[in-house]
């Protein structure tokens, strides 16, 4: 089995393509969730796929869900917001 997880270096700039803003990542989930928008863009093979028409809307009860789990397990926003 290979580690999918990203480069911590890599993690410090990612931004969302679209609001430029932090992002959640979710390692055991591969994907990282731009709560603002409501969005969950993949990660691949180890590859983020940023790309804003293959992001997935998530409905409401899903953003709930991520946003708790985020809490409860420390996730913390790609980088600090200006």
């Amino acid at each position: 089995m290979t580690d999918d997880r990203l480069d911590p270096r890599l993690l410090e700039i990612l931004a969302c393509p679209e609001d430029k803003g932090p992002l959640l990542y979710f390692a055991d989930e591969a994907k990282l969730y731009n709560p603002r928008l409501q969005r969950v863009y993949e990660v691949r093979d180890g590859i983020p796929v940023m790309l804003i028409d293959e992001a997935v809307a998530v409905d409401d009860a899903e953003h709930q869900r991520l946003t708790a789990k985020a809490e409860a397990d420390g996730v913390e926003p790609t980088f600090a917001e200006t």
